[in-house]
Order: C-alpha cells, then sequence, then structure tokens
C-alpha cells in the first residue's frame, strides 16, 4: 500500500459533488453495469462510509432509513446500501470497518438494521451478528401488499430495540427500482 488509509463517514448533504461522483463510479465499477440510477438514488439521503487510500476512494458503504412492517410494528430501520470495496482491496478488514461505523449508527437510531446480501456477500454480515431473515418478504405498494419471493432468504437484520421473529413475514416500504 503506497499511502495511508483513512475512513470518512458523512451524511449525503455533507458530501461534495467530487466525492459523490467518485462513490457512484466506483459503485459502477464494482457492479459492472449492474448499477442502476435507482440504486444510486437508494444510496443517498444517509450517513456514507468511504475508505479511502491517497487520493483514491477503494470503498463505500452507506445507511438509510426505511419503514419495515414486522408483526403488524412499523419499524424504523437503518437499511445499508452500496456497500462495495474496490477488487485488490477486498479481505484487507476495511469492509468490516465500514459496517461498524453504519451498525453504530442502527443501534443508536433505528429499531433494527437490515440489508440484501448474496450467499458470497452473507459470511461478513453473520459473523458480525447480522440474522438471516426465513421468513416471507413483501412489499408495501402503491395498490397493497405483495410478496417478493425472489428476495426471500437474501435479507438479513441486525436486531435491535425491537423483538422480531425471524420466521414471520417482513414487509418493506415501496420505492422505485428494487424495493429490497
Amino acid at each position: 500500500m503506497s499511502s495511508i488509509v483513512r475512513l470518512e463517514t458523512a451524511h449525503t448533504a455533507d458530501l461534495g459533488p467530487v466525492q459523490l461522483r467518485l462513490a457512484r463510479e466506483l459503485l459502477d465499477d464494482v457492479f459492472t453495469g449492474e448499477m442502476t440510477d435507482e440504486d444510486w438514488d437508494h444510496c443517498l439521503g444517509g450517513i456514507h462510509c468511504l475508505v479511502w487510500e491517497g487520493e483514491a476512494l477503494i470503498g463505500h458503504a452507506a445507511v438509510v432509513q426505511r419503514q419495515l412492517i414486522h408483526d403488524e410494528r412499523t419499524l424504523r430501520c437503518g437499511y445499508v446500501e452500496g456497500v462495495v470495496m474496490r477488487a485488490d482491496r477486498r479481505r484487507s478488514g476495511h469492509g468490516s470497518t465500514m459496517m461498524e461505523q453504519l451498525e453504530r449508527a442502527i443501534r443508536n437510531a433505528y429499531d433494527l438494521g437490515a440489508l440484501g446480501a448474496t450467499d458470497d456477500e452473507a459470511a461478513l454480515y453473520t459473523r458480525r451478528g447480522w440474522q438471516k431473515w426465513l421468513g416471507p418478504t413483501s412489499t408495501l405498494t402503491p395498490t397493497g401488499t405483495v410478496r417478493t419471493p425472489n428476495e426471500d432468504g437474501f435479507i438479513y437484520v441486525l436486531p435491535g430495540s425491537a423483538p422480531l421473529d425471524v420466521n414471520r413475514s417482513l414487509i418493506c416500504d415501496w420505492r422505485n427500482g428494487e424495493v429490497w
């Protein structure tokens, strides 16, 4: 490593256009064409963790506020979005450092945390205490509740102050693009 690595944590409103552009470019590079404008929009409006190596952005993660419904209760959720690390810097502990910052915000400001993860990504989260949601998932659309069976088994939660039964249903608020 040629430069000192530093972590920056800031709200979207406190990041400048260059920082936001570099974050979007990193997400585009890592997700190789799968990152949509709606996906990027989902990352905005909350707290970002940025990992810098000199002037190069090598990692990004964000937590935004959402509402989830569980057991007929509306819960304030810190939803994790846009977790990426440049390929040549993975397995260096930076992902855990970013998650530590986001989890602190989740524990102090939300009823629970949630995120979507593939099987390859899940190990990072389960090691940190995140639990796979085993019950059915749905979304509350403008026309009513709609099941999201393709998301079943890919949602993870970080328990907080709200009692959870991971075998029961979990409903997310509506948003454009990928609802989970």
